[in-house]
């Protein structure tokens, strides 16, 4: 009996659970929107699809997207780029991992929310502050998560490296970056997931622009259908950079063996 319904789901094509699932999700919407005590939160879709044409009027919408991408991918960034020598040094010395580990770990369960008033005041209003409360959020991430990976290493394979004259620099080059690399591109992932999700926190710095300051805006007005769209443009937004390092982590990690389901 397993096997027929292995076979069956086997038959189906990918593209074909895709659709299935979308339609599902617009049947629950609609159904959503239909329901008195719902539907103020979630009209339907046409009315969203509707309020498009409203905030291109209003000169927002596109202004709202790039301000946004700026922000998150600049912080990304930033995140990134001190996340990997910090989580490389924790993990290969003692005295780093001692002294920044318990300071990662306090503030990573800090929400962003909390500290943005600091961060306003310290680095005043605009992009500055938007930047440094998603490189914060990104680094503590990517930095544990890269940290995980470099620590489960075979110890043999270093061992193994120094009785063959290896040093340091030889070690990371050879042994510990293609160790790792999946771990950064998990890593990597998570980070922009991280990113997207902390606009919201991130654009209550008092931006003039941005998908999460206008999301706030709109929710002040209670208009709702231009507000879910721009929920739902984060969410694309966040399908398609996943997916885009999705293929780049099949490149480049296409000799590692993975259970598929």
């Amino acid at each position: 009996m397993k096997k027929k319904q292995s076979s069956l789901v086997d038959r189906v094509p990918n593209w074909m659970w895709l659709l299935l699932s979308f339609l599902a999700a617009m049947l629950l919407w609609y159904i959503l929107s239909i329901i008195p005590k719902t539907s103020r939160a979630f009209p339907n879709q046409f009315v969203v699809l509707s309020s498009i044409a409203t905030m291109i009027q209003r000169g927002v919408l596109h202004t709202d997207i790039g301000s946004s991408l700026i922000s998150a991918g600049a912080g990304y960034a930033f995140g990134f780029i001190i996340a990997l020598p910090v989580a490389i040094l924790m993990a290969w010395y003692r005295p780093v991992k001692y002294i920044i580990e318990p300071w990662i770990q306090f503030i990573r369960n800090i929400p962003p929310l909390a500290y943005v008033p600091l961060i306003v005041i310290a680095a005043g209003v605009g992009r500055r502050p938007q930047i440094i409360v998603i490189t914060i959020a990104t680094f503590l991430i990517m930095c544990v998560t890269i940290y995980q990976g470099v620590v489960n290493v075979d110890e043999t394979l270093i061992k193994a490296a120094r009785v063959l004259g290896a040093n340091d620099k030889d070690i990371f080059a050879r042994v510990i970056a293609p160790a790792t690399l999946p771990f950064i591109l998990t890593a990597v992932r998570l980070g922009a997931s991280v990113a997207l999700t902390t606009l919201i926190a991130a654009e209550s710095t008092g931006a003039s622009a941005g998908l999460g300051m206008r999301i706030r805006s709109l929710n002040s007005n209670f208009e709702t259908a231009p507000m879910l769209l721009y929920i739902i443009i984060i969410g694309i937004i966040g399908i398609t950079v996943e997916k885009i390092i999705k293929t780049l982590e099949r490149r480049l990690t296409g000799w590692q063996e993975k259970r598929e389901i």
